[in-house]
């Protein structure tokens, strides 16, 4: 009796290690969450950093040789964000990792009070060093982002500056006179007009010409308006 209770005791361990190793390995996954964050963290503006959080050790999931990683929709490596990992073989799982991404670097505040419609000078802009990851979305980063545009609202000194509160100067102004080029397969024709709107590089700017003739056209840096065909 003693011994049979012995063998029972012997296979109920066995059993339970059979279990026990049947489950998937925690250590696997967050390789695979880690490896797939140091892919998605390159290019960042800054430095960047992370952490993954804990993956129970007693899950009841079968142990899968094909994981893959991803985020969930509309997602991005920043701040504190949720990894995805699925098991790629049918009748496969899914679970959900916490995780964290730090991404130091430089942002930049106004130096002083702005007004305005104001043009972005060098001298109008403070650098500051941070976790982007905390910050709004859209700051700016680099002095080129925000020198010689112009400011949609008033701002005070030490604002974070944002691309959206950012305006590219108009380089055509409505009624001032403008050069039309009208170009195709091997010709070029130049007229004069004066302008229907206001646009900055790369926007829509009507023109309306000597004659009469409402045309519409694509804002070049040169203050000219480009026609195509």
């Amino acid at each position: 009796m003693i011994l049979s209770m012995q063998r029972f005791l012997f296979l109920l361990i066995l059993c339970l290690a059979t279990i026990a190793q049947a489950r998937q390995d925690p250590d696997v996954v967050k390789r695979v969450v880690e490896d797939f964050l140091h892919v998605q963290t390159r290019g960042l503006p800054g430095q960047a950093s992370f952490t993954v959080g804990m993956i129970d050790s007693h899950n009841n999931l079968a142990p899968c040789p094909a994981l893959e990683a991803f985020l969930p929709a509309g997602g991005r490596p920043w701040g504190r964000i949720s990894v995805g990992v699925r098991c790629q073989l049918e009748g496969g799982w899914s679970l959900y990792v916490p995780a964290q991404v730090k991404v130091m670097g430089d942002y930049f505040v106004t130096a002083k009070p702005l007004a305005r419609g104001q043009a972005i000078a060098a001298g109008d802009l403070a650098r500051r060093k941070g976790d982007l990851a905390q910050l709004p979305s859209g700051i700016v980063t680099e002095e080129s982002q925000a020198i010689g545009k112009t400011l949609s609202i008033s701002v005070q000194s030490g604002q974070i500056l944002r691309s959206d509160i950012l305006r590219a100067p108009f380089v055509v102004q409505q009624g001032q006179s403008v050069r039309v080029v009208s170009r195709g397969k091997g010709f070029q024709v130049a007229a004069e007009g004066k302008a229907l709107n206001n646009a900055a590089v790369g926007q829509v700017a009507q023109v309306r010409t000597a004659s009469g003739q409402t045309l519409s056209g694509i804002a070049k840096a040169d203050g000219t308006v480009e026609v195509g065909h």
